[in-house]
């Protein structure tokens, strides 16, 4: 249950949710351009570009939920179970795993265009990190400051969508989901006007009727649909600041809540991280639930010829500013 958005005022933001019943250790990593990348099936590469995002370590390999590369190029991988199929290996192929997906494109590709080129021979194969690291069910969202693409590995084959929204959920898959976007397109941020009955007289009694029929409950259909009308309709000045704190006024439209949405096991599905990465600066960030304060790291802060990750552990306790 995750939710990614581009967003573009004078730069582009890029980021998403992790709605989990529970985190995974996750810690924003710099990957600078010498670190060595191993692969499974693939040579290894000891220089690419660097990137920065969030990720769980796991023998020292950085298990990348979303990134954004120096070259402004971003990924992000979310859930989407029962759909999602990854092959055996196929000779002739560039075979990649899924926790590989995001280094391959992002230490390759500087923009849209050059990482579907490199999707034209990728092939995403059933091979789990290690024994003890079952294999996550993923589509992924590819994005420069231009363009947007959609990535669904399904058993008729590797899907790539044009995705001019610049939104991805999960199930069910991007094409039904686009398509789904006609059955609200009379929605509007304006107040409404009678179409109903030239015979009957309306009282528009209150702001926001323009919106009834926007979807409020949490399942991915819906805040696809809730996520694309609000970005769309977007409005803030473009400024850093400003365009940093709506890109998470719009995120929070489409977060989870504790006690809200609970899983069959009786566990809470709830927004662990929001992320937010101005893809022009290298600048990430975030917020977590219990802190909602947003907290910076800059990728040109760190020496990004050095071949070793740099960590930066979540401030999840939260952070108040007491006034008197």
């Amino acid at each position: 249950m995750c939710t990614a958005i581009n967003f573009k005022t004078n730069d582009h933001y890029f980021g998403r949710t992790l709605d989990f019943e529970r985190d995974f250790g996750e810690k924003v990593v710099i990957t600078p351009r010498n670190y060595c990348f191993v692969f499974k099936e693939q040579n290894e590469i000891k220089t690419h570009y660097a990137m920065i995002g969030m990720a769980r370590i796991q023998n020292n390999y950085p298990l990348y939920f979303d990134a954004t590369n120096e070259k402004g190029l971003s990924v992000a991988g979310l859930n989407f179970p029962e759909n999602a199929f990854y092959s055996e290996i196929k000779v002739g192929k560039s075979n990649i795993t899924p926790f590989e997906f995001i280094p391959w494109i992002l230490g390759r590709a500087d923009c849209v265009d050059v990482a579907k080129a490199l999707l034209d021979n990728i092939n995403i194969v059933n091979i789990p990190f290690d024994e003890n690291t079952p294999l996550t069910s993923l589509h992924w969202i590819i994005s420069d400051k231009e363009k947007s693409i959609t990535v669904e590995p399904l058993k008729s084959g590797l899907k790539v969508y044009e995705n001019k929204v610049g939104v991805l959920t999960n199930n069910p898959p991007f094409d039904i989901q686009m398509f789904n976007l006609n059955n609200y397109m009379s929605l509007s941020s304006k107040m409404p006007e009678n179409r109903f009955s030239e015979d009957i007289e309306f009282d528009v009694y209150s702001n926001g009727l323009g919106l009834l029929g926007l979807p409020g409950d949490f399942s991915s259909a819906s805040r696809f649909v809730r996520a694309c009308f609000i970005k769309e309709n977007s409005v803030c000045r473009e400024v850093e600041t400003e365009s940093v704190s709506q890109f998470f006024h719009i995120m929070d439209s489409i977060g989870q809540i504790r006690g809200v949405n609970v899983k069959e096991n009786g566990e809470y599905n709830l927004t662990y991280y929001t992320s937010c990465c101005n893809t022009d600066k290298c600048i990430y960030y975030y917020t977590t639930y219990e802190n909602r304060r947003i907290c910076a790291i800059n990728m040109y802060n760190e020496d990004l010829n050095k071949d070793i990750l740099a960590t930066y552990e979540l401030m999840n306790r939260q952070n108040i500013k007491y006034i008197n």
